[in-house]
């Protein structure tokens, strides 16, 4: 199955906004530049655990985790790249101020705060690596987090308040709705601007209520999803763990619908461990969406239950067209 999507003239490739955070979007920006050079990867800025919760806390800033692992994903492939890719995503080892702390973080905030313009600083870092795309945050402000959980205390249908990244994405509850703080949240004006230039949008994969669903509680990133001439692209995750245990890719895809009902997308990528045996029940909610599913194989050969680079960008090379 393929869905051509009419590329704006003088382009030869198609141009992608690919929207997720943490190692889900950084496999899908992987893949991506094996296809085009015009990647726009749209971050999602709620992080609060680890070297970016830290770093956000003390000089409140984006947290730049996220944004920094896009960015090392896109380096160009030359010596100089690789070298500098390894460099940012170098961890500082021991227990002092400095462990655990990615040197690519420290970049990053250290141009943030020569330029006073989170976007610059991430232009800038992107021309070290020789990027092969751009990566923008969601919001130009850091983010909140706060879901909905039911099951958490001791009655296992009451409802609870779940406040952070961290403890969102390691609640053993079930997550019924997330919503984000500032309300509203501000969108980066580049990453609105990107969604309406788009080809093509490519929503996840990525832990589903803190890395995907986060953009579309950003009402002007929702805007412009809805109202982008692009073809909508969610690719889905291999496995279900963490904050979605126990759901079904159909259950992620009625969590969407919930969230965003004005949303449609055209194709539903899912890799055949992901169905479970439920094909039907799958199509019948991408329907909602009024999405077809392609079924690709586009998982790791070794279980570990995460996308591979090269099969996903093959699986988008077939849908892309």
């Amino acid at each position: 199955m393929t869905v051509r999507a009419e590329r704006r003239p003088g382009r030869s490739r198609p141009a992608v906004a690919a929207l997720g955070g943490g190692h889900g979007l950084s496999v899908s920006l992987q893949a991506l530049q094996l296809l085009t050079d015009q990647i726009t990867a749209i971050v999602t800025v709620a992080d609060d655990g680890g070297s970016s919760g830290r770093l956000r806390k003390e000089f409140d800033i984006l947290p730049p985790g996220d944004l920094r692992m896009a960015l090392a994903a896109l380096c160009d492939t030359t010596e100089w790249g690789l070298q500098w890719r390894d460099a940012l995503q170098h961890r500082f080892a021991g227990d002092g101020p400095l462990g655990g702390h990615a040197l690519g973080n420290l970049i990053i905030a250290s141009l943030w705060d020569l330029l006073g313009d989170p976007v610059a600083g991430l232009d800038f870092v992107g021309q070290l690596l020789g990027a092969r795309g751009r990566v923008l945050p969601m919001s130009t402000e850091p983010l909140q987090i706060r879901a909905m959980v039911r099951g958490v205390g001791d009655d296992p249908n009451g409802l609870a308040e779940v406040i952070g990244q961290v403890e969102v994405a390691t609640t053993p509850g079930r997550v019924e709705s997330i919503r984000l703080l500032p309300d509203p949240p501000l969108a980066c004006r580049e990453a609105v601007e990107a969604i309406h230039d788009a080809d093509w949008i490519i929503l996840g994969p990525g832990s589903w209520f803190t890395s995907v669903m986060p953009h579309l509680a950003v009402p002007d990133l929702r805007e412009a999803l809805v109202q982008t001439r692009a073809h909508r692209l969610l690719t889905l995750n291999v496995v279900h763990t963490g904050e979605t245990e126990g759901f079904t890719s159909a259950d992620l895809l009625d969590v969407l619908v919930a969230h965003a009902p004005e949303i449609h997308f055209d194709v539903i990528l899912v890799d055949p461990a992901a169905v479970e045996g439920r094909e039907d029940q799958l199509r019948e909610a991408a329907s909602k969406l009024g999405a077809q599913v392609a079924v690709r194989p586009v998982a790791k050969h070794d279980k570990s239950g995460t996308h591979d680079a090269l099969l996903l960008a093959a699986a988008y090379r077939d849908l892309l067209g």
